[in-house]
């Protein structure tokens, strides 16, 4: 039987309400999404906040559901948001206090980290100093990390290499970088998140398989992050599901273009496949993995 906790799921995203670009499109179908999920094996998933009102949205989300959880801390592209606050230190006391008064959903500080390819949201300096001051929160709580790394490889490394004897483990999500890449991060204590994004190329590919199977996580990075055909990855995808457009949905149907935490499957199937590895056992030992980082203690 496979077990699955999806580490990083966007599902505070307006589409799985059905409004797309601010119009409704069809009705709310997020109960159909979690139970698409949950049919699959998915025990857990963790909700991705990246910015005080996703938070905020976050906390409503997860309290009425025991099986969702959620991340506390603010996106590189974000780190603005601190600028424009009464004071940047009035902005991670709020991040405290978020952690504090929800302590049993609360299971990571992110997704915090650098984006140099998306510069034109927030600059390097600003995304340097609050990658800085996030780090030292995560510290203070003693949380693990789910961070966000993007054409930043050696100032990301730098920076967390300035933390490291303080920060408690985490996962680089979302991995698309090299087999060397994902070496060093693996030397630093880090996990590597697996998802749609990370099996674009035959290069992804390979760099994937390289990871020791004790320090794979996946998720979906729902709604983004699917498997396209164009994808190296796609032609190992068994699983498919019912499929509309978002105009033409129905219930029971998904969205296309549209990922859901059910696409899960998706990115098992073309992990165990190109590494030459038993499904189950493979993602067993990732659920083991995960449950050991973010919930040990709860």
């Amino acid at each position: 039987m496979k077990r699955f906790i999806d580490i990083g799921a966007n599902l505070t995203d307006s589409v799985f309400k059905g409004i797309y670009r601010g119009k409704e499109i069809h009705v709310n179908d997020f109960n159909d999404v979690l139970n698409r999920a949950i049919s699959v094996g998915l025990e857990k998933i963790i909700v991705t906040a990246g910015c005080e009102s996703d938070i905020v949205e976050a906390i409503d989300l997860v309290n009425g559901h025991e099986n969702l959880f959620f991340t506390v801390g603010v996106h590189p592209t974000r780190c603005n948001e601190f600028n424009s606050a009464n004071s940047s230190d009035e902005h991670l006391n709020k991040l405290r206090r978020f952690i504090a008064e929800n302590k049993a959903k609360v299971v990571a500080i992110g997704e915090i980290g650098l984006d140099f390819d998306r510069t034109q949201f927030c600059d390097i300096e600003t995304q340097k100093t609050y990658f800085d001051k996030q780090l030292i929160l995560a510290g203070e709580t003693g949380l693990p990390l789910f961070l966000h790394s993007r054409n930043c490889s050696s100032e990301f490394i730098d920076i967390l290499n300035n933390h490291r004897d303080k920060i408690s483990g985490g996962v680089v999500h979302s991995f698309d970088g090299t087999s060397e890449e994902a070496a060093t991060y693996i030397e630093m204590g880090f996990h590597i998140g697996i998802n749609g994004c990370s099996l674009k190329t035959e290069e992804n590919l390979k760099a994937m398989a390289s990871i020791p199977i004790n320090r794979l996580m996946i998720e979906t990075d729902a709604p983004w992050c699917g498997i396209k055909p164009s994808h190296a990855g796609y032609k190992y995808v068994k699983t498919k599901w019912d499929t509309k457009k978002k105009e033409r949905w129905t219930k029971g149907s998904t969205v296309k273009d549209r990922v859901e935490p059910c696409h899960i499957v998706q990115v098992l199937e073309v992990m165990a496949e190109y590494r030459q590895e038993d499904p189950i056992e493979l993602c067993n030992k990732i659920y083991e993995n995960t449950s050991n980082l973010f919930f040990s203690n709860k």
